[in-house]
């Protein structure tokens, strides 16, 4: 007692159901299909629909958020502060330290400079009192 398939499916020689192709919902939606031609004829036209910021102004936001961050870490943070100040007065330790020692060495030259006219002069003053 074979029956026949019912209307509307695909049968095979042998008389087996072909299986039916599903339907992807996805590609069958309008507003699916309204945004991709959108975006065609977006990228044929060349408008650059996603980035409207240029280059500079993005980076510009970058840093600026990445200064305000920095800005609540360091008032969130006390110790930093403190680190900031040692490091601070050490550095103008250091800085006093390295001009009382170029002070001092400029000093140094000062005494052991001779003037070369002073030299001559007290040369020819030998020879004069040599010849006596």
């Amino acid at each position: 007692m074979m029956s026949s398939p019912p209307s509307g499916v695909q049968t095979d020689a042998e008389g087996l159901i072909l299986p039916k192709k599903l339907i992807n919902p996805c590609l069958e939606s309008t507003d699916r299909k309204q945004l991709h031609r959108e975006l065609k004829f977006t990228t044929k036209m060349g408008i650059n629909v996603l980035n409207q910021k240029s280059e500079l102004q993005r980076a510009y936001e970058k840093q600026r958020e990445k200064q305000l961050q920095q800005q609540q870490h360091d008032q969130h943070s006390p110790t930093i502060g403190l680190k900031g100040e040692l490091s601070r007065v050490i550095m103008e330790r250091a800085q006093k330290h390295e001009q009382a020692r170029q002070q001092e060495t400029e000093n140094d030259e000062d005494k052991q400079y001779v003037n070369p006219e002073y030299l001559n002069i007290k040369a020819k003053l030998k020879q004069t009192t040599d010849f006596k």
